[in-house]
């Protein structure tokens, strides 16, 4: 167990070390008459490995071990990103990183015992777009602008107008490259969710997280659950 748990966090390093990498280098591809450069870069594939990352250890070792283990991911961000990129820029992505993994790992709790897409697909979900949202705001968003001024800086917003997605009608650049990252951070997790659906749906659950520990609780303190058998406890 604790080489798994190191394994985890060796892991989270790695995704967040290679993301921040990443995250400089536009995609260079055009798609028709859309230039993937002015939407992507290719941090949006690596970073949903953080989530996977954490839902498995989330699922074999405990929620108080996947927040360690993303704890270790943000110290490493913050590094990173105040190494590789402005003061706005680390803020916006350990914060982001920070609360968006959090909130995974808090709804991947509460979810646990439900069919096993459910936990880590809302989990991941929920924790991207919430991610998506602090980093592009504190990052972009013109209202915040004074930021990269408490440091000396030239305002760095991309509060100009530009085509939703290349595409569409005309909105901040800011909101649209959000929702590009955010839209291949989702197929990126649906993919990797794919891959790892043997691994999600085996193994035994964690102790104190489970139906059945929560039923051994009640048979311990007398609240009226004698003669339940934990042998109705469905299977995660």
């Amino acid at each position: 167990m604790l080489a798994r748990f190191l394994a985890a966090i060796a892991a989270m390093v790695v995704v967040v070390t290679a993301s921040n990498i990443l995250v400089l280098y536009p995609v260079q591809f055009q798609l028709g008459s859309l230039n993937l450069a002015d939407l992507l870069t290719w941090g949006a594939f690596t970073y949903p490995f953080a989530f996977l990352v954490t839902d498995l250890t989330n699922r074999y070792d405990g929620a108080n071990r996947a927040r360690i283990v993303v704890i270790c991911g943000f110290v490493v961000a913050l590094g990173l990103s105040a190494y590789l990129a402005t003061p706005r820029i680390a803020i916006a992505s350990a914060t982001a990183f920070l609360v968006g993994q959090l909130l995974d790992i808090a709804v991947f709790s509460r979810l646990r015992n439900r069919y096993w897409l459910v936990p880590p697909l809302t989990g991941s979900l929920l924790g991207s777009a919430l991610d998506t949202l602090i980093f592009f705001t504190i990052a972009f968003a013109p209202a915040l602008g004074f930021i990269d001024g408490l440091f000396g800086m030239d305002d760095g917003s991309l509060g100009f107008g530009a085509p939703w997605l290349g595409l569409g009608p005309e909105v901040p650049l800011w909101t649209s490259l959000a929702t590009g990252d955010f839209l291949v951070k989702f197929l990126a997790a649906l993919l990797l969710l794919g891959t790892v659906s043997g691994t999600y749906g085996q193994g035994d659950a964690v102790a104190g997280d489970s139906c059945c520990d929560q039923r051994l609780v009640r048979l311990a303190a007398g609240s009226g659950a004698r003669g339940r058998s934990t042998s109705d406890c469905p299977r995660t």
